[in-house]
């Protein structure tokens, strides 16, 4: 006698319900215009970087309006603007390698494979991602843009009280410990694994 199993059919409720993982492609779709506002935002931070390193003053007003919080404001551009504004690009652009870890990975691991085995432009961590990869990738990912934001806030620091300071140092700890904690629980959930297996 055939089961749903041996037979490769599935139940009306088993299709409906291993059909529901095509919900989730509106959400992957409206990450990758994310990405495209992402991407907008980048170029118009550059061209307003160079611009100000050119003498346009409007792009230099936006440059200071962007990076400076403090009542002190330079009246130029300086090495710390410059340098606050390159650390904004970099955020920018870890953001949108979170956003296509989530994308790629997410959509391969939940939705549908790709079909990118052999294709020469396929992510190298994308051979071997799985759920729990997944996460850790992201949680390092996450600490990346941690460290981006709380090296703005030291180099800033003069504009930020100290309370504010030590809760951003505390707030990175904790993603750090987070991210520990997570690939520690994937170390041990894969030895088990391996420990199955080998029974």
């Amino acid at each position: 006698m055939s089961t749903p199993a041996s037979s490769g059919k599935l139940s009306p409720l088993a299709s409906l319900i291993f059909f529901s993982r095509w919900l989730q492609l509106p959400l992957y779709l409206g990450l990758i215009l994310a990405q495209c506002v992402y991407v907008f935002h980048f170029w118009v931070e550059l061209i307003d970087l160079i611009g100000a390193a050119m003498g346009n003053e409007a792009a230099l007003k936006h440059i200071i309006d962007a990076v400076s919080t403090g009542a002190v404001r330079p009246t130029k551009l300086t090495e710390t603007t410059i340098m606050l504004v390159v650390l904004g690009l970099i955020d920018v652009v870890m953001i949108s390698n979170l956003l296509i870890m989530v994308i790629i990975g997410g959509y391969e691991t939940f939705v549908s494979r790709l079909g990118l085995d052999g294709h020469p432009d396929q992510p190298e961590w994308l051979s071997h991602v799985n759920a729990s990869v997944l996460k850790v990738k992201l949680a390092m990912a996450i600490i990346g843009i941690s460290s981006i934001h709380l090296l703005k806030t030291f180099i800033n620091a003069g504009n930020y009280d100290a309370g504010t300071i030590i809760a951003q140092t505390c707030i990175h700890m904790v993603f750090l410990m987070s991210a520990l904690a997570i690939a520690y629980c994937d170390q041990i959930m894969t030895k088990t694994a391996q420990s199955a297996n080998d029974h």
